[in-house]
């Protein structure tokens, strides 16, 4: 695991393996999401969905919260 530090502007610098790894250069765009604790930084995808699938993990099961969320407003 890399660990980088933040610097004023809210920049990172990635590391020169990772970035060699994904094929990252400057000027490239990055895509940026969180879900639940997690922040992720996703490089651009020829295929994004099929990139995609997978990609999140299990917990939270946001499935989960959509039908616990129904069961209460079908409850009132």
């Amino acid at each position: 695991m890399n660990t980088v530090k933040v610097l004023t502007k809210g920049q990172i610098v990635i590391p020169a393996p990772i970035r060699k790894k994904y094929d990252i250069h400057p000027g490239n765009s990055l895509q940026i999401f969180e879900y639940g604790d997690l922040i992720y930084l996703v490089p651009p995808a020829k295929d994004p969905i099929n990139d995609a699938m997978g990609c999140l993990p299990e917990n939270p099961s946001l499935s989960e919260t959509l039908l616990k969320e129904r069961k209460k407003d079908f409850a009132k």
